[in-house]
């Protein structure tokens, strides 16, 4: 590797002192500022790159001394990966003039052979300038890979030492010897008086020198917490704190208040405790050993509060109603205590370990202090797998766990026990540890989860205080309240994700900068094939196209009641133009919302390709319909309001669309009519350009009547009428003479055709009086039936025989007894 660099280094100082020997002489031509302008490319990235080499030294070394510290090789890889990024940017920073050289020396082509003519002297030098930058290009191309290769495998190595960190410290076994009880003794005695005497050191220099700041630390940490505390019980306390008053809660209720108890609760504590290390540490009162120890010490109360708070919650001792568990009170209070001297053993475990580092004590004592540890750990596990807390709802009588959770329980509990017995101290440590904190996280997340089911219940937002309070303050009905407690749902899902899953990929060892840089490389994008998806860009995306959507819906608002409407247009017009305008702010959104989330548009050729094949073969009717309401959006041959009559369908025009129209029938039946049915179709409007109509009333009188009198009664009846109008004056039309009846006709116009029942009815109720009053008679149908001799032979047989029948049943019939 190393004597080709040298080789390459040598043929890249061959190709300079040819570029500077020719340089002299392209200076003088026209190109003189190309190339100045490429040779200083390199110039450009020359100091960046030699700064990436001494970095990358730099990490080599320190690798080398950080070997065994899983943290700063955490941190190192990162450094790592964002040099890296450097070189491969640098890399890529050359490709434009690469490729600028390349087209330049295909115009120019190859150099002429022997024989042929000699080219001019300045395609000759151009050639031999352009050859010299590429291969210079080339070089620190060659050297920036070189660069790379080192950092991939420093990457890979790191990552192999940090998984033989983490084997060794679950694998390495050590020899317990138990003789050495005395030796362990003096050890732990020596430690204390250690601690002592570095504590008492610390103490008495706050005391002389930082009190002042001790207290003003410790105020501005009370002050924290009791702001979060008083200002959650006011905002939030209706989540968490339970009604002594409500004797059956909802399942839902007693979720959400063992969930947000749980993190309220622990989050104060947890402000208070940071915040109070925060300003220890601001105002210099801490020394580094005594920072390590309240950084643990702090940790340890965290956790331990949080473990107690959760079992509380989940069990309420105190208040059975609220219980999440049918635990009965006396057990619970035991389980409560178990799981807290549980969660209290790991976290002394945990500040055992800092004492040991601080004070340099032997491997014995650190041995023995973890062997002790988990062996307690385990029987305190034990023990609750021993417990029987369960309450039976028939008897009310303790039960034992199911047997699931009882096993589980004691496996649990002997595998560090046996770990710790074999001498796999970091195995037994690394499960106890695990147990009680990722179990104390784990049922949080899953409380969390309950909750967010529950919420997505149908009316179960409504049964909570929370649910009627937001019912009551905007006015929601039950279906809107439904929807809101869906979306509260989806949130909720999604803050206990990313709250939990970054608390558990800690437990188990990973460092923030790790999940950090996970997080922006998931956010900022990541590659699938050849296609690059950003999480941000989405969301940018998707909240643009939400934000021009709402916009679109909002001017459409404004230019119907604030524009049109002043300007006294149709209602048609001002449907179809509202219409046009929401479909195109739709698709101005959408074609934002897809460029926002970094969604190259020329990629969906393929798509549309597709697309048109499908509309050719089984998309047509999809498309004659659009392009059918492109049409009457355009055309309006009727509007909204319009009545119409289309195959056999007649109704008003409620909605319009790009693919069908809806139509309701006078029975109140919404008809969906596609958009191309009207276009290929005949359609009848009757209130196309007004609502002025003829409406026509028939009647038959019988021919004793006298027919002149008949037109008068006819038209004196419809000038009565006050909706019918004057001009066109009625008319009454001599229609037709049948066998039984005089048929007439009358003819009304009316200035509203949507009247045209009333008038109807107005008038035949009116002819009817009317002709009673004048003796015109309206006759039933004359009705002539002829028989032939057989058919009234048969008939009368038939006749016959039928009375004689009923006749002989009423003689069988018993008489009446007399009363």
């Amino acid at each position: 590797m190393i004597s080709s660099f040298r080789q390459i280094i040598l043929a890249f100082a061959m190709l300079l002192a040819v570029a500077l020997q020719t340089h002299s002489t392209w200076a003088q031509t026209a190109e003189q500022p190309v190339a100045a302008a490429s040779s200083g490319i390199v110039a450009e990235q020359r100091p960046l790159i030699d700064d990436l080499k001494k970095q990358i030294s730099g990490y080599q070394q320190k690798f080398k001394d950080k070997a065994d510290a899983d943290a700063a090789l955490a941190d190192l890889r990162l450094d790592l990966e964002a040099t890296a990024k450097k070189l491969l940017e640098i890399g890529v920073s050359f490709r434009p003039r690469l490729t600028e050289i390349n087209s330049r020396l295909e115009q120019l082509g190859q150099p002429p052979a022997q024989g042929q003519p000699a080219e001019a002297q300045i395609v000759t030098d151009e050639r031999t300038r352009l050859t010299t930058e590429k291969a210079e290009i080339n070089a620190v191309l060659g050297e920036t890979e070189d660069q790379l290769i080192a950092v991939n495998k420093m990457v890979d190595a790191i990552s192999d030492a940090r998984r033989e960190l983490f084997a060794n410290t679950l694998s390495q076994r050590v020899d317990i010897n138990y003789s050495l009880g005395s030796e362990v003794a003096e050890a732990y005695g020596r430690e204390l008086q250690t601690m002592n005497q570095r504590i008492s050191s610390w103490w008495r220099f706050v005391i002389a020198f930082k009190w002042q700041s001790m207290l003003a630390a410790a105020g501005m940490a009370a002050v924290t917490a009791l702001v979060l505390l008083i200002g959650g019980q006011r905002v939030l306390g209706h989540l968490y704190l339970r009604d002594a008053t409500v004797e059956a809660p909802s399942y839902l209720s007693r979720l959400a208040v063992a969930f947000w108890s749980t993190l309220m609760r622990s989050l104060t504590v947890v402000v208070f405790l940071a915040t109070t290390y925060f300003f220890l540490d601001y105002f210099n009162v801490l020394r580094e050993d005594i920072a390590s120890l309240f950084y643990t010490l702090f940790s340890v109360i965290g956790i331990v509060y949080f473990v107690h708070a959760l079992a509380q919650a989940v069990i309420c001792p105190g208040a059975p109603n609220w219980r999440l568990v049918r635990v009965a009170p006396r057990p619970g209070r035991i389980l409560m205590v178990l799981i807290t001297a549980t969660a209290t053993i790991t976290g002394l475990d945990y500040l055992a370990d800092t004492i040991n580092q601080i004070a340099t004590s032997p491997l014995s004592l650190t041995v023995a202090k973890s062997l002790f540890a988990t062996i307690l750990v385990g029987l305190l596990i034990f023990s609750i797998a021993l417990l029987k807390p369960l309450e039976d709802q028939e008897t009310g009588k303790v039960k034992p766990w199911p047997k699931t959770i009882s096993y589980s329980l004691y496996i649990i509990a002997l595998l560090p026990v046996v770990a710790a017995l074999l001498g796999y101290i970091g195995l037994a440590r690394f499960v106890s540890q695990q147990v009680v904190i990722n179990g104390a996280v784990v049922v949080t997340m899953y409380l969390g989860f309950l909750t967010a089911r529950a919420v997505s219940d149908e009316n179960a937002l409504s049964s909570t205080v929370f649910g009627r309070a937001i019912q009551t303050r905007f006015g929601m009905d039950e279906t809107t309240l439904d929807q809101l407690g869906l979306a509260a749902s989806i949130v909720i899902y999604v803050f206990v994700l990313l709250l939990g899953i970054p608390v558990i990929l800690l437990l188990w060892g990973f460092q923030w900068s790790e999940m950090t840089a996970w997080f922006l490389n998931v956010a900022t994008g990541f590659q699938i094939g050849s296609v690059n998806i950003s999480l941000v860009a989405i969301a940018i995306g998707i909240l643009l196209f939400a934000m021009f959507y709402a916009f679109t819906r909002w001017f459409q608002g404004w230019l119907d009641t604030k524009v049109m409407a002043r300007g006294k247009l149709d209602s048609g017009v001002r449907n179809s133009i509202r219409t046009a305008v929401g479909y195109l702010g739709l698709g101005i959104a959408g074609v934002i919302g897809i460029s926002a989330a970094g969604i190259n548009l020329s990629s969906l050729a393929l798509v549309a390709g597709g697309l048109s094949l499908g509309i050719g073969f089984g998309m047509q009717a999809i498309v004659s319909n659009f392009v059918s309401g492109l049409i009457l959006l355009a055309e309006r041959p009727f509007k909204v309001g319009d009545w119409i009559e289309t195959a056999g369908v007649g109704g008003i025009v409620k909605k319009i669309s790009v693919r069908a129209t809806e139509v309701e029938t006078f029975q109140r039946q919404s008809i969906i009519i596609p958009n191309s049915s009207f276009i290929n179709g005949n359609v009848g409007n009757w209130t196309h350009r007004n609502k002025l109509g003829r409406v026509e009333i028939s009647v038959g009188v019988s021919y004793k009547s006298d027919p002149k009198r008949v037109y008068d009664v006819l038209m004196e009846i419809a000038r009565a009428q006050p909706l019918v109008l004057k001009n066109p004056e009625p008319f009454v039309a001599f229609k037709a003479l049948t066998p039984s009846t005089m048929d007439f006709e009358l003819r009304v116009h009316l200035a509203d055709l949507s009247n045209s029942g009333t008038v109807q009815n107005d008038i035949r109720f009116a002819m009817i009086d009317r002709f009673a009053e004048e003796g015109i008679e309206i006759p039933y149908p004359a009705r002539d039936v002829k028989l032939n001799l057989e058919e009234a032979d048969v008939l009368i047989e038939a006749l016959t025989s039928r009375i004689k029948a009923e006749i002989t049943s009423e003689g069988k019939k018993p008489k009446p007894k007399p009363v």
